[in-house]
């Protein structure tokens, strides 16, 4: 019936969007220093101020750390949804922007403190979480990503994606600094969809 729906709906001239998120959790003292890149890259999406093509290739950036570090992957999940009509893609991604936002909180101190110690605690878990939208069908994409050549086929087929087709971007992670830390107990509570790799 789905098939026969897309049909239809391509007959008539209506664009597909597709949006997916996907989850990634890194385990190890070593992954510690993707989360320069990652913070890096978010500074960059905030000056981008809503520029795709940029973010696009912010993203394309974190995919290709990501594969750098593939012997630290643990575990993974993926979600997504396929549409025929802008507001309720729209709709979509801002719906998974508000739940990848919950996962974590952080408290930042306004105020400098002298106290604290210049050895910070190394966190051992570290969960990315990717969110797209975009024109047209990516197969890699569109398909179980708790699997590792899956998703290492998925995280290249992002790196490749012509940024034209890019509607929406998203990246979110936790912990989201250095000196924070992600329990294995916060990591079952706050990421129970994940699947081993």
């Amino acid at each position: 019936m789905s098939a026969w729906r897309d049909g239809l709906n391509r007959m008539s001239g209506r664009t597909r969007l597709a949006v997916c998120r996907i989850l990634l959790h890194l385990a190890g003292a070593e992954v510690a220093p993707l989360l320069g890149v990652l913070n890096q890259t978010a500074r960059e999406a905030v000056e981008a101020e809503g520029d795709l093509p940029a973010l696009a290739a912010g993203l394309g950036q974190v995919c290709q750390s990501l594969l750098h570090y593939d012997l630290y992957w643990r575990s993974a999940a993926n979600e997504g949804d396929v549409f025929w009509n802008e507001a309720d893609a729209g709709d979509y991604v801002a719906e998974l922007f508000t739940d990848s936002a919950q996962r974590y909180g952080v408290e930042i101190s306004a105020e400098p403190n002298d106290d604290i110690l210049l050895s910070l605690p190394v966190t051992q878990n570290l969960v990315v979480i990717l969110t797209l939208a975009y024109d047209g069908e990516i197969a890699a994409l569109e398909t179980d990503l708790a699997d590792l050549s899956a998703l290492k086929a998925g995280l290249k087929q992002i790196i490749s994606l012509n940024p034209d087709r890019v509607r929406a971007v998203q990246l979110h992670f936790s912990p989201a600094e250095l000196g924070d830390l992600l329990t294995p107990e916060q990591l079952i509570m706050n990421f129970p969809e994940l699947i081993p790799l």
